[in-house]
């Protein structure tokens, strides 16, 4: 099976409806053709609020903020929308294809073999929200990338292809490097690409114990209410094939690259990665070795800041309220700084 599309067909403008998130925010479908599994779509939700003050001195006033959710996820946040438009920044969030709100029956959930796939998906998105494909002062309104986890690799591998679109990047505990390291990671290299030839699609063992969903979830004692169809407790299933191109991902941050823009990280103070469950899960990072992706994140550039959150988890804007509120001071500040027109 391939992840290549066809063309879509010419069709009626797809038009805003309203989304599951309730009032003020809306989606907008956006075909990308067919593969193998049929249609193949992404989904942008933008947030749209009752009123909207003149915000001048806004941290963000003027740019559009692009997010991008992590593994097995999907945008569910409307506080971080809010935190936005509160900056005096347009809100979009893109459900990438075969996630979340783009799923579509009989789909194999998350999979691409390659995560330049989804340049098709953020192209998609940009144009509805009338970025032009332009750097410069041709380039309109400022665009500022915000991606959790996977997307956060992804945003920062698809920034560094085209230089100069994004003004600024935020990401949020970004899946620069391999749990298992960049040893582990060479050495898992070579079974996964002959599982990729072999059996592309085959289930690998599931490593994910349900623990990061435990710290989230309201129905077992986190804050979070979302769709657990779209956000499944113990994660998609994963595949050799999709597993390869996070791992040649993780390659080309190692490598060095040049996002074109000034990179805030965010992350937990700490990593909480065990084989049982523990209170800890609650306020670090239970996915991530956050100290390595700190390492890794400077590796996207020449201004990278890193921000080291005490009692964040893994999404950081999902953590316990105190973390989550420095977190967002964490990102004013620095936009003060760093920020578009800055």
């Amino acid at each position: 099976m391939t992840d290549s599309v066809d063309e879509p067909a010419t069709a009626d403008p797809p038009t805003w409806r309203p989304d599951p998130l309730g009032e003020r925010f809306e989606q907008l479908t956006l075909p990308l053709g067919h593969d193998d599994e049929g249609e193949v779509v992404a989904t942008l939700v933008r947030y749209r609020p009752r009123w909207r003050p003149r915000i001048t001195r806004g941290a963000a006033s003027g740019a559009d903020v692009l997010y991008v959710h992590g593994w097995s996820d999907y945008f569910f946040n409307r506080e971080l929308a809010e935190f936005w438009a509160g900056l005096g920044a347009r809100f979009y969030a893109l459900d990438l294809r075969k996630y979340g709100r783009s799923l579509r029956p009989g789909q194999t959930p998350g999979f691409v073999a390659d995560l330049a796939t989804y340049d098709a998906d953020i192209a998609a998105a940009l144009a509805a929200m009338g970025q032009p494909d332009a750097t410069g002062p041709a380039a309109g309104r400022p665009l500022i990338l915000l991606g959790h986890s996977t997307g956060g690799l992804t945003l920062s591998l698809w920034a560094a292809r085209n230089p100069g679109r994004a003004a600024a990047l935020v990401l949020n505990s970004p899946w620069l490097e391999f749990q298992l390291s960049k040893v582990g990671r060479q050495a898992l290299a070579p079974m996964m690409e002959l599982g990729a030839r072999v059996h592309p699609l085959a289930p690998l063992p599931n490593v994910d114990l349900g623990f990061y969903t435990r710290a989230v979830s309201r129905e077992q004692g986190g804050e979070w209410e979302y769709d657990h169809e779209w956000r499944p407790d113990r994660g998609f299933a994963t595949s050799p094939a999709w597993l390869m191109a996070i791992l040649a991902g993780h390659a080309t941050i190692e490598s060095g690259v040049d996002v074109g823009a000034p990179v805030l990280t965010l992350l937990s103070a700490r990593s909480t990665i065990l084989a049982r469950w523990d209170d800890a899960m609650r306020s670090t990072d239970s996915v991530l070795v956050v100290d390595e992706i700190a390492q890794r994140a400077l590796k996207l550039g020449s201004s990278v800041t890193v921000a080291r959150i005490d009692g964040a988890m893994h999404d950081v804007f999902l953590s316990r309220e105190p973390a989550r509120a420095e977190a967002y001071a964490d990102i004013t500040r620095w936009l003060r700084g760093y920020g578009p027109g800055r």
